[in-house]
């Protein structure tokens, strides 16, 4: 039994790599060769000093193009890193509350939870029930209410309030 051992550096495998039979084949100026067979293929290229790239495994036959691998890695790492700087990751930042919280201490959270919106993340509010303060989960659900009032200049609710488990729990997100 005999195993191909590939050393791409990504999945596409090049000139002597392919062992397909007949290949669809692209030109180095991007148009259609027509099928051929692979040797024949790889003589192009050859010819060109360029290498046969095999850019759709899955297709039947398989698609090859005559390019400059290295420069080919190179235009994919570029678009990749561009794609990737143009990501935003949101981060879900978390507020904690209780269903005595005092006036001051809620306009203090309130202002931390701005200061997350406004760079663009997203609040979690969970306003946490210990012992007896689950019989008043109904009346606390004001103290949610006050505190999505203090940001409404800047966020909405994504999620608004609901009980799960011990704790009454609301998403907040920056206002578009």
């Amino acid at each position: 039994m005999i195993l191909w051992r590939c050393s791409t550096i990504s999945d596409l495998m090049i000139n002597e790599q392919i062992r397909d039979k007949e290949v669809r084949l692209i030109g180095e100026d991007g148009e259609q060769l027509g099928i051929m067979a692979s040797k024949d293929a790889m003589k192009l290229a050859k010819e060109a000093n360029l290498d046969l790239v095999k850019i759709a495994p899955t297709a039947k036959p398989p698609v090859c193009k005559i390019i400059d691998y290295g420069k080919y890695r190179y235009e994919i790492a570029r678009k990749d890193k561009e794609a990737k700087k143009k990501q935003k990751v949101t981060e879900i930042k978390e507020i904690r509350l209780s269903p005595n919280i005092d006036e001051n201490d809620l306009i203090t959270k309130a202002n931390n939870a701005r200061k997350f919106i406004t760079k663009g993340d997203k609040v979690k509010v969970a306003l946490r029930f210990r012992g007896r303060e689950m019989a008043h989960t109904s009346a606390s659900k004001v103290i949610l209410d006050s505190f999505y009032a203090r940001l409404e200049d800047v966020a909405i609710i994504e999620k608004p309030a609901k009980l799960e488990g011990r704790s009454m729990i609301m998403f907040l997100s920056e206002k578009r």
